[in-house]
């Protein structure tokens, strides 16, 4: 998309049910691959046999005792990720959210900000969607470079010791990991569960 037919500015309070539904699709293109992702790990593979075990002794049908385990454990991740970037984020210390807008007025993309929890953490993004009918459009980019140079803006207004800026990433979007990677941008930790990674941190010094 040509850069003069795209702009970014602050989300207004009518396109609020339009931002959320496009957050909320942005959480189900990958609730799935996560969910899979997390439950084959050896560890929750052992904890949903020893559940199913323990289930056999209390409910009468042995598909259900070894079914209702897994049910239970996808339904808790996809809530988990749909409460954490499914939603609006609440107001934040850099503004926002922002909307990345086509030149006929058509909402493309949401991008969230909020600060560092310490001093030098730098600027978070805390949600980034972009419409499924405008990926590989460079929407993304372009959200991602004004999220930069809100970053950095930040920084100076707060004497940061630097400008940096992180983005959580869910472990199976392999597209938005690679359009970081592309852009500069490093893999440094996350966060996870009984020792497997299910949200990676990608970091830049700006």
């Amino acid at each position: 998309m040509a850069p003069n037919h795209l702009s970014v500015r602050e989300m207004r309070e009518d396109e609020k049910p339009l931002v959320l539904e496009m957050l909320k699709a942005g959480v189900k293109d990958t609730e799935n691959r996560v969910a899979l992702h997390a439950l084959t790990r050896p560890p929750a593979l052992l904890l949903l046999a020893a559940a199913s075990s323990g289930l056999r002794f209390i409910l009468a049908s042995f598909a259900l005792a070894l079914l209702l385990p897994v049910f239970l454990a996808v339904a808790a991740v996809k809530l988990g990720l749909r409460a954490r970037w499914g939603s609006l984020p609440p107001p934040g210390g850099l503004g926002g959210p922002w909307v990345a807008v086509r030149g006929s007025g058509d909402v493309c993309g949401v991008l969230a900000l909020a600060p560092g929890a310490n001093v030098g953490d730098g600027a978070r993004v805390t949600r980034l969607s972009v419409s499924r009918w405008h990926r590989r459009r460079g929407v993304g980019r372009r959200l991602l470079a004004f999220a930069e140079a809100r970053a950095r803006a930040w920084a100076g207004s707060m004497g940061e010791p630097r400008a940096r800026l992180v983005v959580p990433v869910a472990v199976a979007a392999w597209g938005v990991a690679g359009l970081l990677e592309a852009c500069g941008y490093q893999a440094e930790g996350g966060w996870g569960c009984m020792g497997y990674m299910l949200v990676r941190e990608f970091s830049k010094d700006l």
